[in-house]
């Protein structure tokens, strides 16, 4: 290709949809923005449960807003319709069903190639890939034969099914209140204090364990799983074993590291991309949005605001460019 972008964008969810709003608000043209998945916000529409509630407040971060998107709080299906509305309204440029597989400097320019071998030319880079896509899995083995109803998200739940959820954060309290309607659910955390929740969640476990709608594990890990009859058999560290239809692990996920390494970024012992106080990152002209900079995931309030104070550095940047 013999055009030239002045930004790309890697990753259509939050961070990257506002970098690219913020783009087209600022009057900056030859924007691009690419995301592996058919349609934006991948994790939204892959790990929330349909009608889940959606918190600018995430984990209770208070986030003022700094950009032009006005996000509030709202359930799974209002904030994709937000996403679609703006992008259709901004024109903006996504290319669907695209991964990037690399990212090189050479000379001014970046080069992005994607796994169907396209080749992209950019001034500047926004990287806003999510952590949810690589969820984290648990240190014992997972029978393969039972991959279908071992999960990392609520998609594929049924009513009735006695439901295993494991997990110490937002995201498992807030599977195990709302599957607790239509299912018996068991919670399982290997601590006995819910210290990373937020206030609201908190009293919505608290109303489920008192009516009885959600059963208590709590202290106590997993030492094996096992497949009976095509269900899994789960041994706990109390000594008590019991069998569910389906268990759904909610333990955070991680960041995408080797394609990080291949941009040639330097990353803190975590994994996490070092960036400084405008979200550049060791490599001049790369910026980084949303979760892959926080340990324990961001949220969307806070992707929203990288990817504004990204365009505003980069617009800096074009002036002189």
């Amino acid at each position: 290709m013999n055009k030239i972008y002045n930004i790309a964008i890697i990753g259509g969810g939050p961070g990257g949809i506002a970098s690219a709003v913020e783009s087209a608000i600022l009057g900056i043209k030859e924007v691009i923005l690419f995301e592996k998945g058919e349609g934006h916000s991948t994790t939204i529409r892959k790990f929330y449960k349909d009608k889940k509630r959606v918190d600018k407040d995430y984990k209770g971060q208070k986030v003022e807003l700094n950009g032009n998107i006005y996000f509030c709080d709202g359930t799974k299906e209002s904030t994709l319709d937000l996403f679609d509305k703006i992008i259709k309204e901004n024109g903006l440029e996504v290319h669907f069903n695209t991964e990037v597989e690399s990212i090189k400097k050479e000379g001014d320019l970046f080069t992005i190639q994607t796994t169907n071998n396209e080749i992209t030319k950019a001034k500047f880079i926004v990287i806003s890939i999510g952590k949810m896509g690589q969820p984290n899995k648990p240190t014992y083995p997972l029978p393969f034969s039972l991959k279908k109803v071992i999960n990392f998200n609520a998609n594929t739940t049924t009513d009735g099914e006695k439901i295993l959820v494991v997990g110490g954060g937002n995201s498992a309290v807030e599977y195990a209140c709302v599957l607790s309607q239509t299912n018996p659910i068991t919670l399982n955390y290997r601590r006995t204090e819910f210290s990373r929740i937020n206030e609201t969640n908190q009293e919505s476990l608290n109303a489920c364990l008192t009516s009885q709608k959600v059963t208590p594990k709590f202290g106590i890990d997993i030492q094996k799983i096992e497949d009976e009859n095509g269900k899994p058999k789960v041994y706990f560290t109390d000594g008590s074993e019991e069998v569910f239809d389906r268990i759904i692990y909610a333990i955070g996920g991680i960041a995408p590291i080797d394609f990080l390494k291949k941009c040639n970024l330097d990353l803190n012992e975590d994994g996490t991309p070092i960036v400084d106080d405008k979200h550049q990152s060791s490599v001049d002209g790369i910026y980084i949005a949303g979760d892959i900079l926080f340990k324990n995931g961001g949220s969307i309030a806070t992707a929203l605001n990288h990817g504004f104070h990204s365009i505003q550095s980069i617009q800096e940047k074009l002036t002189r460019f």
